[in-house]
């Protein structure tokens, strides 16, 4: 939708760039999130990104982040921070970080699918582990900027160590997704996230909740109290526990 607005000039792409000098001179916030918005203009670039996202992100997320939803969500948060805090540096600034996001996603599911075997374009195959540098080579030859990709692949990479290699070497998770992660996907609704340290309201989707009280329970309760105590007394004949005639047999 975003590239539909430009193509169409209906906004500035200036306006939703990342630059750092207009967000703490002028509090322009929302750059900090608009520049992921735009991957590329309407082109072959777009398209590729847009498979991407479309294939890969949604094969990560029914794979490794199956029923992990917090954790999946947790994966683009802390992607996002790290190409912001990598934007910072004067070297590595560059406009737009959608593309660098995009590229993380594949670098990420190559690591996850290292031994996938992906098919280019009918033409010869390769195991996911080198898709991303394969992409790389694609916007070499395309002749866009590799800055982007360069900062995805890093993005990507810290995320990995920091939530699976370092982890599976023996050391802490320092990358753990944060509680308040799980109460944003728990308050969303969407998804499903096992072993989660949140859990969703019980008396969700009840209609009615509360006490539950029987037609005229009350009053017939109340007629009982009314009567007095009286002793019950029980019809039983005196010596024996079964009254009436009693005949022998053949007894006439």
């Amino acid at each position: 939708m975003t590239s539909g607005a430009y193509h169409l000039n209906l906004y500035s792409p200036r306006t939703i760039s990342i630059r750092y000098s207009e967000v703490f001179r002028h509090f322009e916030i929302w750059r900090l999130i608009t520049n992921f918005f735009f991957i590329a203009p309407f082109s072959l670039t777009f398209g590729i990104r847009l498979l991407i996202i479309l294939r890969n992100g949604v094969s990560l997320e029914r794979g490794p982040f199956d029923k992990r939803t917090a954790d999946y969500l947790w994966m683009y948060i802390f992607g996002a921070f790290s190409l912001l805090v990598m934007a910072a540096i004067p070297f590595l600034w560059t406009p737009f970080l959608g593309p660098s996001l995009v590229f993380m996603i594949v670098y990420v599911w190559g690591r996850e699918f290292p031994n996938e075997r992906v098919n280019i374009h009918g033409l010869f195959e390769l195991k996911g582990f080198y898709l991303p540098w394969y992409m790389l080579a694609v916007d070499l030859i395309l002749g866009n900027p590799l800055k982007p990709d360069m900062l995805g692949i890093v993005a990507g990479h810290l995320f990995y160590f920091l939530t699976v290699l370092y982890p599976l070497s023996g050391g802490k998770n320092y990358c753990k997704t944060p509680i308040w992660v799980h109460k944003l996907v728990a308050f969303w609704g969407e998804g499903f996230q096992a072993n989660s340290p949140v859990r969703k309201d019980a008396s969700e989707g009840v209609a009615f909740s509360g006490r539950s009280f029987r037609l005229n329970g009350s009053r017939a309760t109340r007629s009982r109290q009314d009567q007095p105590d009286t002793p019950v007394q029980a019809n039983v004949a005196p010596g024996g526990a079964f009254s009436g005639k009693s005949r022998r047999l053949n007894g006439r």
